[in-house]
């Protein structure tokens, strides 16, 4: 199974920040979230060759990740 890690998905925005949509993934992987948004001016600098008047960056989980119900099991 995969670990969690972390992406950075470059947005293309019309003016104003409206109708957002998802340009590309960056191809790094971040270790933590914090790494990530600590890439984000670096990454933004490097793409702006999206076609939209306005671009932003959102880190997000990737990875194997697993659902909890709360619910505790016991042997007995």
């Amino acid at each position: 199974m995969e670990p969690l890690f972390y992406v950075m998905a470059i947005m293309g925005c019309g003016d104003g920040n409206t109708a957002c949509t998802e340009a590309r993934v960056i191809p790094a992987r971040y270790a933590t979230m914090a790494q990530c948004r600590a890439a984000l001016p670096d990454q933004l600098a490097r793409n702006t060759d999206v076609p939209y008047p306005m671009i932003g960056a959102n880190c997000r989980t990737a990875g194997a990740q697993f659902a909890t119900t709360g619910k505790v099991k016991t042997r007995g």
